[in-house]
């Protein structure tokens, strides 16, 4: 399974978060349950999590109340933190819950040019804030996303500008932007802050890997966040998860036709292209200019190899060009050599098997040649059948 945290559209904040991991199934009462316990340590919280309709979107809303917004120290919060015990959150998720809280720090500590130990905030220390972050890193681990691959999209930052401690500052705010470094970003679209520093931290702290696209077959659920703000456009966090696609890569063909080649050359040239990094090399028959018999000698390799296999096959053959066709798609599956010891016939021999998966599921396994040509040769029994009994006797799941 892979997951992918969709905050395009409308931005992602503490609660959005909190949302859309309980929309995907993590279980609202203990996510509910945690967000009260932790934020009353640093306020008089409340948190209700309920469905609701978001511009014709059903979604789950983690509505916050939250009466009290102090500026606890960072290093004061940690400690606060790591006394606060709950069944349900274990070490990893407290670790996880830290680290986010660190990222807000950093970032704050930068903006402010303040060392990180004398960093104080109203974001970090906020009982919202709390209550956001430890029930999102609950329901991430709860959900096992914390041990897939999270993919996720650039976030909307929003525009205008907003009331902060500090006094009107614009939208993104800059522990935000601080938050976002090397990170693709959308503006827009309204005149509203839609990521918060919450959310940009517990983005980056999920995330993977950032991309522009849906890298998955989307098979699994599609689960969405609402946010407070009633907008023109739905406000919500979406997060779908699926599966991988077949893997692919990218590679170059090159081609040259020729007439004039002895078989010993031409095998010779083979073995120097293989040597050198060559995925593979193809001898074709053909008919060449006025008839002639002669061969196409195709190679497939990784894109930055073309020049030095092309120089090769120059020198080789003698051919006087070397067509490239560059950056070609290919799917490939998952491959994986693995020793066996099998029975022939009373006697145990190591032979080694490729497996071929998609994803979990394998889809072909066959043996090495070369393991099998010496079991023939050691034991006298025809290639066939060596092949024939490491296939019945293979049983790999």
């Amino acid at each position: 399974m892979v997951v992918l945290i969709d905050p395009q559209q409308s931005g992602i904040s503490g609660n959005m978060m909190v949302g859309a991991l309980v929309n995907s199934g993590a279980d609202f009462k203990i996510v509910k349950d945690i967000m009260g316990h932790y934020g009353s340590y640093f306020g008089d919280v409340k948190v209700e999590i309920s469905l609701i309709n978001k511009s014709g979107i059903k979604a789950s809303f983690a509505d916050v109340q939250c009466s009290d917004h102090n500026t606890l120290a960072y290093k004061d919060l940690v400690e606060t933190l790591e006394g606060i015990s709950h069944e349900n959150v274990t070490p990893d998720i407290l670790k996880f819950a830290k680290n986010v809280f660190k990222t807000l720090a950093l970032a704050e500590s930068h903006v402010h040019g303040v060392d990180l130990d004398k960093i104080h905030f109203h974001e970090v220390g906020a009982a919202d804030a709390v209550a956001d972050i430890m029930g999102s890193s609950y329901a991430f681990f709860e959900l096992g996303f914390n041990s897939k691959k999270v993919y996720g999209l650039p976030p909307s930052l929003g525009g205008g500008r907003i009331k902060s401690k500090h006094g009107n500052i614009s939208v993104p705010a800059p522990a935000t932007l601080e938050i976002l470094k090397n990170v693709p970003v959308m503006g827009g679209p309204v005149d509203h802050e839609l990521t918060t520093p919450t959310g940009a931290a517990l983005l980056v702290n999920m995330v993977d890997e950032f991309t522009n696209f849906y890298p998955m077959i989307i098979n699994r659920t599609i689960s969405y966040g609402a946010g407070k703000l009633d907008l023109e456009f739905p406000n919500v966090l979406r997060i779908v998860t699926g599966t991988s696609p077949m893997p692919a890569d990218k590679i170059s063909i090159l081609e040259t036709n020729l007439d004039d080649v002895t078989g010993e050359i031409l095998g010779h040239t083979v073995d120097r292209l293989m040597e050198e990094g060559a995925l593979d090399v193809t001898i074709i028959p053909t008919i060449a200019k006025k008839n002639r018999p002669a061969h196409i000698l195709r190679v497939i390799t990784k894109s930055h190899m073309s020049d030095v296999l092309s120089e090769i096959i120059i020198r080789e053959t003698g051919t006087l060009g070397v067509r490239t066709i560059p950056y070609v798609h290919r799917n490939i599956v998952k491959r994986e050599v693995i020793p066996l010891n099998i029975d022939f016939h009373g006697h145990i021999k190591t032979v080694r098997v490729k497996v071929a998966q998609i994803g979990e599921e394998i889809i072909n396994i066959t043996a090495e040649y070369e393991d099998a040509r010496k079991v023939s040769e050691e034991m006298g029994i025809p290639l066939k059948d060596v092949i024939r009994i490491i296939n019945q006797k293979t049983n790999l799941k």
